[in-house]
């Protein structure tokens, strides 16, 4: 795990024990990647990128960061430190693109995974995110070789970009613009 010097944010201990969980997986994890706290925690395996964002109390707004996150990776998760937060979360997502995010809980040292993440769906045509789905694994490999140093923020450096959408607010986004998010059944229909 490689994360930064020095951390203000109260969710670096539920960070660490997050990270551990995916190292156990196989994944390289940095906590906070960015030097920004733009991204909490970012996993790799191979070409496999997942992020996970992170709240220690009021998860209310996390599961909206891990939604808003999901150009940058093809996984999303939110990892909350209170078991009550993460069973409203699992309870008041049943559907749509919010079903995807996993949600763990942080209980003492351990995750208890309450859902799995899902891989986002594929968008038909053109895919909007692939330059920031791009650009993150390149700074992302870049920290794994040392090219970049850890806690180093990522807005000084040529190409970066804050928003992945090239300029528009992801509020700007509407879901319609990539499609139906179709929710298939066992034998292959959909379901709205």
């Amino acid at each position: 795990m490689t994360e930064p010097a020095v951390r203000r944010n109260p969710e670096h201990a539920l960070a660490v024990i997050a990270a551990r969980h995916l190292e156990r997986q196989g994944y390289r994890v940095w906590i906070d990647p960015d030097g920004q706290d733009y991204f909490d925690l970012a996993a790799t395996r191979g070409d496999d990128v997942g992020l996970v964002e992170l709240k220690a109390r009021s998860p209310g707004r996390v599961l909206a960061q891990a939604l808003h996150r999901r150009a940058w990776g093809p996984w999303g998760c939110v990892a909350v430190g209170t078991r009550l937060g993460a069973e409203r979360l699992v309870a008041g997502t049943p559907g749509g693109m919010a079903r995807r995010v996993g949600v763990w809980w942080i209980s003492g040292e351990e995750v208890r995974v309450l859902r799995d993440p899902e891989p986002w769906p594929e968008i038909p045509g053109a895919d909007p995110f692939e330059r920031p789905r791009r650009l993150l694994r390149e700074r992302l490999h870049q920290l794994a070789v040392g090219e970049l140093p850890a806690g180093l923020e990522w807005s000084g450096l040529p190409g970066a970009r804050r928003r992945a959408s090239g300029g528009r607010g992801f509020g700007e986004w509407r879901l319609e613009e990539f499609g139906s998010d179709p929710d298939p059944t066992p034998d292959g229909s959909t379901r709205d």
